[in-house]
């Protein structure tokens, strides 16, 4: 019989890989501690979010008047707004507005830049600084997928498919948020409101009280709060319900990947040195889900000093182009020469031995447009998702999470997609 030496190249690979198993999990217990007191340090101070329920109360109210068979209409007026007349004034905003949503709404790229322009133009709209950072996470998850870790985990047919549904929602919520980000550009210009005009970018009617009342009061988190809701109900029925994309991604075993690899991670690094700040989104598939955990987000980025002043710091002074080399350049390179690509090398015991791989051993996450390119889709369904009382619970006070610095659940997430690779690697 002839027996499997130790020096055998798929021996000593199995052998190494069941050796990193135990310091794995000794690594996650170490991540928690130190998120735990990484957390602390950074509470404080504490930004009031400035809710004020008394209006919010109010604006629940009317979204209730607005829901269809309350009033027998079933959003007619917005109908009636589309087709009433307008001034020549109007006129050139409307097609300013469509211009520039369709310039920048051409990739990832763009639609994170011009989130940020509009963000630094008019501050109070925190929700665009928010896109922004979350923005930047779907072009790094997009990248992932062609990733030296995450390439040989996914067949091509799958990688295409899982791309197609994180640009889709990227590209949707910007068709639809976009718009109401410089129809209130062009109010603070003209000193007076614009916001008669969302109808004709097909915004849903909740948005339309919600952009009167903050025209009148300013209250940025409670418009935050409905462009959340907002958005991620915009995409429930165009895209996570969809049948293709329900079927062909989420409902597949390879999106749960997704879990495994940090793909539902949304991570705001603070600049060289200060760590990562984020949450994990356990089902993209629940909306409610969605929507809390985008609250949770925008209460852990504007409810504290240093979380917002990093990452503020971060955004300007890093352009965006969808590789993690970006934000943690010691373990990461949008280089591929300059990386170890080789997809039969085993990546988890370096990383677990050494807090950063060796010269020319980094991971590769390359740039975003060096390995996607522009996605035609069909026509987009227009129709309002306001069609009952479901979102009026989620008009609530965000709240600041407790636990959010995620360096080290990161980095294990990291570690966790070498497992697998590297498996998959001796398996094959």
């Amino acid at each position: 019989m002839m027996f499997l030496g130790t020096d055998s190249a798929p021996f000593g690979a199995m052998l190494q890989f069941m050796r990193s198993l135990p310091e794995a999990a000794r690594e996650a217990w170490r991540g928690k501690q130190a998120a735990w007191h990484a957390s602390a340090r950074l509470r404080h101070p504490a930004r009031d979010l400035d809710w004020n329920e008394d209006t919010a109360a109010a604006l629940r109210s009317e979204i209730r008047r607005l829901l269809p068979g309350k009033t027998g209409t079933d959003h007619a007026a917005a109908r009636l707004a589309r087709n009433a007349p307008l001034c020549e004034e109007d006129c050139i905003i409307l097609e300013d507005v469509s211009r520039q949503t369709r310039e920048h709404n051409r990739s990832n790229i763009t639609r994170t830049a011009a989130y940020l322009a509009c963000y630094e133009e008019c501050p109070e709209l925190h929700w665009a600084l928010l896109a922004h950072m979350v923005s930047r996470n779907g072009g790094y998850h997009m990248t992932d997928l062609q990733s030296g870790l995450m390439r040989n985990l996914q067949d091509e047919t799958s990688r295409q498919q899982t791309y197609r549904l994180l640009e889709r929602c990227n590209a949707l919520i910007f068709q639809d948020a976009y718009p109401q980000l410089l129809l209130y550009q062009h109010s603070r210009r003209l000193g007076r409101s614009c916001f008669h005009l969302l109808s004709h970018f097909h915004v849903s009617a909740f948005m339309t009280p919600f952009w009167e009342r903050f025209w009148l009061e300013k209250c940025s988190s409670l418009l935050s709060t409905a462009l959340i809701i907002n958005e991620q109900n915009y995409i429930e029925g165009r895209v996570v319900q969809h049948p293709y994309f329900h079927k062909n991604v989420i409902s597949s075993p390879s999106f749960r990947l997704h879990d495994l690899a940090g793909l539902n991670q949304i991570v705001f690094p603070l600049g060289k040195g200060l760590g990562i700040v984020g949450r994990v989104l356990e089902r993209f598939d629940k909306l409610d889900e969605r929507i809390a955990f985008g609250k949770n987000l925008y209460a852990m980025l504007f409810g504290m000093d240093q979380v917002l002043d990093g990452v503020l710091k971060f955004a300007r002074a890093v352009p965006h182009q969808g590789s993690r080399a970006e934000y943690w350049p010691g373990l990461f390179t949008a280089v591929q020469h300059e990386s170890g690509n080789n997809t039969s090398q085993p990546f988890s015991a370096e990383l677990m031995d050494e807090e950063w791989p060796p010269e020319g051993q980094r991971l590769y996450s390359p740039k975003l447009l060096d390995v996607w390119h522009e996605t035609p889709y069909e026509p987009l369904p227009r129709y309002d998702w306001l069609q009952n009382a479901d979102c009026l619970s989620h008009i609530s006070t965000p709240k600041r999470p407790w636990i959010f610095e995620i360096s080290h659940e990161h980095r294990f997430g990291i570690l966790k997609t070498a497992l697998a690779h590297d498996a998959r690697t001796i398996l094959h």
